[in-house]
């Protein structure tokens, strides 16, 4: 799509009328800026010239966007004034109508938040990854020795959406046939509806979560029948906090944990491959030196940011860096942002994979709402470099990604690329 030069003299315009459009005008969570990579040069402007910057008028209504990234840390751990609550409008910059709305233990805040996430968390333990990083390591090396060679195919396809969605179905227990249902409810759940969508109206994007909830509610009652397994919906079925949730915090939990085990890492695995095509010089560091996955991995995850923001709901007026917040207004803070953030990050828009902090990102939240399955997401790109690196000198990324229409999620939908033969 960006490979003319008609296009790169669009994407010129587009990216200098950031530099021309009043502060008031800005709409920074316009996905269409996600769409066509343009949003860089207008978060740049609002940590320079307005860090706390309201916007009266857009498709999701008038909300702040907190774009530094010490004020989203402090944003992030002040639950008394800043609610993630499903009854308030949730963590997305988009609204649900109050009816469709869904509780998930990210969409608490405490104290009841905790006890719905200890309930998964050991499927996170250092043991159980130890356990899971030889299956891990087996489907990597059978998937990538299964790529074709010498000719043009999708990365995100065969490889990102393939090995992300393995990894559901294992963390579920889930019927492996049918493992690809997972991604398409992954997407639904964040997809925005319209002409363009994966659906054109909210009433087929609600049909296809109702069929999510009830493939899982047979699974579930197979679940509580049996004695308590190691997987996410045993772990849940059987679990003091969770075993009487009602249908929408069930449904809500599963689409926390399907989004947050599909989306963060199928877009960091991908981003990778661009990263890199993109900074070749770091190709061939991590080439000469494989021991440097381990800081690579925490880079490409604050260089891809998969998660473009997170969003809160103040409970009462307050005044955050000389701007007044009300009662009900709609925070976002930016991650993208905050990981471009010159003041917290040495030259955040480099791709520098032996950083010496490159744990230094906000990527996987921060505080009380960090990213349950993080280390589990490090580990299954740190797995993917390793098997990669051993078979392929390179990969080469033949034509410009297609980004995934929203503000949200910020991943590619496709990703063409070729190993030489």
């Amino acid at each position: 799509m960006h490979g003319t030069i008609e296009s790169a003299a669009k994407l010129d315009e587009l990216r200098a009328r950031a530099t021309s459009l009043p502060l008031e005008q800005f709409d920074p969570g316009d996905p269409e800026l996600f769409r066509t990579d343009t949003f860089w040069p207008y978060f740049d402007r609002l940590r320079r010239e307005d860090p706390v910057h309201y916007c009266k008028d857009s498709m999701f209504g008038p909300y702040w966007s907190v774009t530094r990234y010490s004020d989203i840390m402090e944003i992030e751990t002040n639950h008394s004034v800043f609610s993630s609550a499903s009854a308030l409008g949730g963590i997305t910059i988009r609204d649900i109508d109050p009816d469709l709305r869904r509780e998930s233990f990210i969409s608490m805040d405490p104290p009841r938040h905790a006890a719905q996430r200890k309930t998964v968390a050991p499927m996170f333990t250092p043991t159980h990854l130890d356990n899971l990083a030889l299956s891990i390591r087996e489907r990597s090396a059978e998937c990538l020795d299964n790529l074709p060679r010498g000719e043009v195919f999708d990365w995100v396809d065969r490889v990102s959406i393939e090995l992300t969605t393995q990894m559901l179905a294992v963390l579920f227990d889930f019927p492996w046939e049918d493992r690809r249902k997972l991604t398409r409810w992954s997407d639904i759940a964040t997809t925005i509806p319209g002409p363009d969508g994966l659906v054109a109206t909210e009433d087929e994007r609600q049909a296809e979560l109702t069929e999510c909830a009830g493939y899982f509610a047979r699974l579930w009652k197979e679940r509580i029948e049996q004695p308590p397994k190691s997987d996410l919906l045993s772990m849940m079925a059987h679990g003091a906090a969770t075993r009487d949730m009602d249908a929408k915090n069930f449904l809500g939990n599963l689409i926390l944990l399907i989004v947050g085990g599909n989306d963060t890492t199928r877009n960091t695995m991908s981003g990778s491959i661009y990263a890199l095509s993109q900074h070749p010089e770091q190709y061939r560091k991590l080439r000469k030196n494989p021991g440097l996955l381990d800081s690579f991995v925490p880079e490409v995850i604050r260089w891809q940011t998969p998660l473009a923001h997170m969003r809160r709901t103040a409970l009462s007026d307050f005044e955050f860096r000389g701007k007044q917040i009300k009662q009900g207004d709609k925070v976002v803070m930016w991650y993208v942002s905050g990981n471009r953030d010159e003041e917290a990050i040495e030259k955040p828009y480099d791709f520098i994979i032996d950083r010496a902090r490159p744990r230094t990102h906000l990527s996987f939240g921060f505080g009380i709402h960090r990213c349950v399955g993080l280390r589990l997401a490090e580990l299954q790109l740190k797995i993917i470099w390793e098997e990669i690196l051993k078979r392929f000198d390179h990969i080469d990324v033949v034509g410009e990604p297609k980004r995934v229409y929203s503000s949200f999620v910020k991943g590619l939908e496709t990703l063409p690329v070729k190993i030489s033969a």
